[in-house]
């Protein structure tokens, strides 16, 4: 069975590049808008990685990622933050809330599927 990842990026064209990129590689792909949509997407269901933007609007990655950890069902479910910010201070931000990799765009298909394999085992 195919492992489900939540794309969360307000930019319509890189959602698809990074769904185009992890469909390919056999990945089930739900995608989000902003941070409020993707919250209303975690639903129960089973997220093996979310893959999110940090500026957004309505809410920012970062705050997306603070409000799903506090659900019990998504509180161990690994982070990448994909992202043109690339200070330390954000990054650092980023961690604190529980993302577990910084992929600063714009970024290489293989980058991206080199990241998501160190998150999830197959």
């Amino acid at each position: 069975m195919a492992k489900t990842i939540l794309i969360v990026d307000d930019s319509p064209s890189l959602r698809q590049i990074v769904a185009m990129t992890l469909e390919g590689a056999g990945f089930e792909v739900i995608q989000a808008g902003d941070g409020k949509i993707a919250l209303s997407k975690l639903d129960g269901k089973k997220i093996h990685l979310v893959i999110s933007d940090v500026n957004m609007p309505n809410m920012d990655g970062i705050t997306f990622v603070q409000e799903m950890k506090k659900l019990a069902a998504y509180k161990f479910t690994p982070v990448i933050m994909l992202t043109t910010e690339s200070q330390e201070a954000k990054k650092r931000e980023g961690q604190a809330a529980g993302a577990k990799a910084w992929v600063v765009k714009p970024f290489q298909p293989a980058q991206m599927l080199a990241a998501v394999a160190k998150l999830i085992l197959p």
